[in-house]
This record gives structure tokens, C-alpha cells and sequence, in this order.
């Protein structure tokens, strides 16, 4: 992510010092769950029953304030690629078939930004915003949801399409109705991700409670300044991905969070996924043995790194990723990018990270994640006026892109994990097994 070659268009290196760089909004993060049980959200009392990998309808037993959909590919009847949604929040049930307007759509993509070819930022907003008013609805339903529940409403986005559909980005329209105004869905509600976890016999996260640690880190030389806000919980992050990757299997050290600032790479295979220089199927082959006893959070602040592949390629029908290869190693959550993110604006996030985990780690992840959100909205100031690509003279307008930039974002993190989960992280010292 940061010192990566520039590969972004021209306007973005004109804007310069015309754009103040304003700091992203805090994140927090994380959550412990249980190794030995299927994870699920079910109420206490109810049976346990396995969701997800059947027919059966995950949505029967989200607890009171929880919604889910599930985004799953699908064909029209003349046979192009898709997808349809289901939804669920207590009795409130939406289901929509694929097409005419549930079509693979890759100009709504947040991976593309900052590509020298990529589309300008306020066009790829509008194409976002233009996507969202195609989902009536699915606005309908949320929007029911959220005048059922209020702030106490908690949304798992299970999306098993591959699509790159950005629905913390998705616009939800005012409902003088329902007496609500309208917005971008990740600033209103809080709302967590989920993807098949494959080989676990997973479902749905499960809620295990706050969880409390160190931090175990690796830093490419080029985000060193990262160790400032890390250094309280960490002081020595390894330089080194070999060591990090032996700490990460051999560590006694009671671990909260699993951070890593490095470079990512994304390509259209399996094979051209990278961290820090190692391959998908690298990491892949490592135990992660830390992850399985303590199941931390991983924040990857890397480029790409919540991005996934179709791995057909390699003879299975299923999605491929880092999120979902670390949830398979143990990892009670991640935090992961979906495209690639500016040095500015990732050492901010980082920065008010670790800032927001200390002050408050009794308030839940996606809570956090929605007021990170909101604040850059609040920043932008409303979508009623998104910035031209050019003015009046016929150039870019340079410093206009940088804005909308910023906004997009500030919606590229994204948390797949249980809503409820908090992390309160501990010094060093206190981290050491006795």
C-alpha cells in the first residue's frame, strides 16, 4: 500500500497541496471465537444447527436487531451472470431474482481506483449511486429494518459472488413513510461482512464476547511510521516476513491483534494474489498456529487485500482471498482493503486505529467502522453535488477527484467478523503468557 509505485492518472498528481488531506475516522477491531463449534448467530436457548452450507435459511435464527442478506451468483434465463439476493430480519424477508438490474457490474468496483486506465472517482460514485436506486427493493427492506430496529441494527452482508458490489457504499433513499432519512448504507447501519469459509464446515460468525491482547506486527520498511501507533503494543514489529510468519506459529504471547503493513498484489488467479511479497498459496501452507489458540483479529493494511479470485483455475468451484484465508487459519475477524489506498489516508487509518481501540474498546467494531464512515460523508458534504470530472475549461478537475477520492475511501475498509465483537488491546508486558 504505501511507497508503491504511482500507477494513478495525472489529475491526482496535480491535485497537490491544493487538496488538504483530511484523516480518515477510527476503526477498532476484533473478536475471539470458539475453535471447537460451528460458528453461527443463534439465540442462547435455541438448538444448535448447522447454517450456510445447506438449504436451510440462515436468517431463522439471527438474534432480535439482526438482519442478514445473502448475495449468491446466478444466471437470468438467457443465461447471463448475476445474482440474487435474499434478506431477513425477523419477519421482514425480501428476495430478488437475478437481472435485468442484478447483473455482474464491474463499474461499480472500488479495485480499479488509482489505476493509470481506472475510471475518474465521481464517475464511479455515480455509477455506484446509479446501481443502488436499481435496488428498490432491497432499499424497501433495509430501510423497514432500520425503522424496526433503529441504531440497534446489526447487518451481515454474506456475498459469495465475487462481484467486488459495494455495498458498505449502497445508497439508501429517504422513505417520508417510514419517517427516514436517506444515505450510504455504511454510515446509517452498522454492517459487518461474511464469506464462505471453506473446508470448516463454517457458517455465520458466532458472537464469543470481547477479547484483550498484544499485538504481533510486520512492517515493510516502506510503513515504518506505522510503529508510532503500534509501539505501546508491540515495540518490536518484525522487518523480516519470515520471522513474523515463525512469531505467527511459535508465539506464547496472548495476541489481540495480528497486523500486518505491506504491499498487496491482485490479479485474476490465485497466483496473483500477494502479501508482502509471499503468494496466496504460500500463505496457505503456513499452520498460523497463534490464530487457532487465540483467534485474533487481522487488520491487513495492504492493497487488494479483501479482494477475491474464482479459483476454477485450480479445479474448485469457490472463492479465494486472504479474508478467507486467514478466517480458515483461526482469525476471529479481519480487516481487510478492497482496492488500493493512498499513503495519506492509510497511515491515518492505522493512526486513529489503534487510537479509537484504546479510548473506547467496550463500543463494537462495526459501530466504530459506521462513524468512520460517517464522519468522511460529513466531510464530503452530502451527495447532492459530486464534483464534475472537468471544469469549465476543459481540465480535470484535479482537486475535485482528490475529494470524492477521500470519500471512496473511507468505504474500502472492510470487517468480515461477528457485529457485537470489541478488542480491547494490552501492552506488551502485560500480553507475555505467565
Amino acid at each position: 500500500m504505501i511507497g508503491e509505485q504511482p500507477r494513478a492518472p495525472r489529475w491526482m498528481a496535480e491535485a497537490g497541496s491544493a487538496v488538504r488531506r483530511a484523516g480518515l475516522p477510527g476503526l477498532t477491531a476484533a473478536v475471539r471465537r470458539e475453535k471447537s463449534s460451528v460458528l453461527h448467530l443463534r439465540r442462547s436457548e435455541e438448538p444448535t444447527a448447522g447454517l450456510g452450507r445447506t438449504d436451510a435459511r440462515p436468517g431463522s435464527r439471527l438474534p432480535e436487531g439482526f438482519a442478514l442478506l445473502r448475495v449468491q451468483r446466478s444466471q437470468t434465463r438467457d443465461s447471463r451472470d448475476g445474482y440474487r439476493l435474499h434478506g431477513w430480519c425477523g419477519s421482514l424477508k425480501v428476495s430478488c431474482a437475478p437481472g435485468p438490474t442484478r447483473l455482474i457490474a464491474p463499474a461499480v468496483s472500488l479495485g480499479t481506483l488509482r489505476r493509470g486506465d481506472g475510471e475518474f472517482p465521481s464517475e464511479v460514485l455515480r455509477a455506484v449511486l446509479h446501481w443502488s436506486d436499481n435496488q428498490r427493493a432491497l432499499a424497501h427492506w433495509i430501510n423497514q429494518a432500520r425503522r424496526r430496529h433503529g441504531a440497534r441494527l446489526r447487518l451481515i452482508v454474506w456475498d459469495d459472488t465475487g462481484y467486488e458490489l459495494p455495498w458498505e457504499l449502497f445508497r439508501l433513499p429517504d422513505d417520508p413513510e417510514l419517517g427516514l432519512g436517506g444515505g450510504l448504507l455504511g454510515a446509517l447501519v452498522a454492517v459487518a461482512r461474511w464469506t464462505t469459509v471453506h473446508d470448516t464446515g463454517y457458517d455465520l460468525p458466532r458472537e464469543t464476547g470481547a477479547f484483550h491482547g498484544g499485538v504481533l506486527a510486520y512492517l515493510h520498511r516502506d510503513m515504518e511510521r506505522d510503529h508510532i501507533a503500534l509501539k505501546p503494543y508491540a515495540p518490536r514489529p518484525h522487518k523480516e516476513i519470515t520471522p513474523f510468519l515463525r512469531a505467527l506459529e511459535a508465539s506464547t504471547d496472548r495476541t489481540g491483534l495480528v497486523y500486518m503493513g505491506c504491499h498487496g498484489e491482485y490479479g485474476h488467479t490465485v497466483t496473483r494474489l500477494q502479501l508482502a511479497g509471499r503468494t496466496w498459496a504460500e500463505f496457505n501452507g503456513e499452520q498460523m498456529h497463534l490464530l487457532r489458540r487465540d483467534h485474533s483479529l487481522v487488520c491487513l493494511n495492504a492493497c487488494h487485500s479483501g479482494r477475491f479470485v474464482d479459483n476454477r483455475a485450480q479445479g474448485e468451484e469457490a472463492l479465494r482471498g486472504f479474508a478467507e484465508l486467514f478466517l480458515r487459519k483461526g482469525a476471529g475477524g479481519c480487516i481487510v482493503t478492497a482496492g488500493a489506498i493512498g499513503d495519506p489516508e492509510a497511515r491515518a487509518m492505522v493512526h486513529r486505529l489503534v487510537r479509537e481501540v484504546t479510548a473506547r474498546s467496550q463500543q463494537p467494531l462495526t459501530e466504530k467502522l459506521r462513524a468512520f464512515r460517517a464522519d468522511a460523508v460529513r466531510e464530503f458534504g452530502g451527495l447532492a453535488a459530486i464534483p464534475n470530472v472537468r471544469n469549465d475549461d476543459g481540465e480535470v478537475d484535479a482537486v475535485g477527484q482528490k475529494r470524492v477520492l477521500r470519500l471512496l475511501y473511507a468505504f474500502m475498509f472492510h470487517y468480515y467478523g461477528h457485529p457485537l465483537t470489541t478488542l480491547r488491546l494490552v501492552d506488551h508486558d502485560e500480553g507475555r503468557s505467565s
